[in-house]
């Protein structure tokens, strides 16, 4: 059985899409039920030297974004990394996802195949399309939305794997 470049990124990060949304409302539910400020939650932190909730969707928008548009050989659109509050990371995940849903099936034909550069402050490194996304595009997606996941159990939020799995 073969897999294409599509099957493994854009169904996958709609997924995740899906639940971290539904995870990121049952922290509003929290805070308001708590009566707690919302931003607290948006701000919040494993630790002090990771970056706190809003980031971490940010990252996993950036992520899914960068990955379907490497493969597909476009340009990915940016988005300012402004989000302070639950509505606009949602209205961030609905944006990235738009885009995902632009990019032609076709234009992932033959992707798996496709040299892939990635450059960065330490450097530049190639994958083949698919090494690029198993062994950094989809698991840096899923760190992300995993970290965004903790961060809200650990300050409380009532969520279990059945929330992150979407069950």
């Amino acid at each position: 059985m073969t897999f294409s470049a599509y099957d493994v990124t854009i169904p996958v990060f709609e997924r995740g899409f899906a639940n971290l949304s539904a995870i990121l409302d049952k922290g509003v539910a929290f805070a308001e039920a708590g009566g707690l400020d919302p931003s607290d939650l948006v701000e919040a932190r494993l630790i002090a030297d990771m970056d706190p909730l809003r980031a971490q969707v940010q990252r996993a928008s950036d992520t899914a974004k960068a990955c379907v548009a490497r493969l597909a050989g476009i340009t990915a659109p940016s988005f300012a990394d402004e989000e302070t509050t639950f509505p606009e990371l949602q209205s961030r995940i609905a944006r990235t996802l738009d885009f995902l849903r632009t990019v032609d099936q076709a234009a992932l034909a033959g992707a798996e195949d496709r040299t892939v550069v990635l450059r960065s402050r330490a450097g530049e490194k190639q994958f083949v399309g698919r090494d690029y996304i198993f062994q950094h595009a989809v698991p840096n997606f899923f760190f992300h939305v995993t970290t965004a996941y903790d961060i809200l159990r650990h300050k409380g939020v009532p969520i279990g794997k059945r929330d992150y799995l979407g069950f």
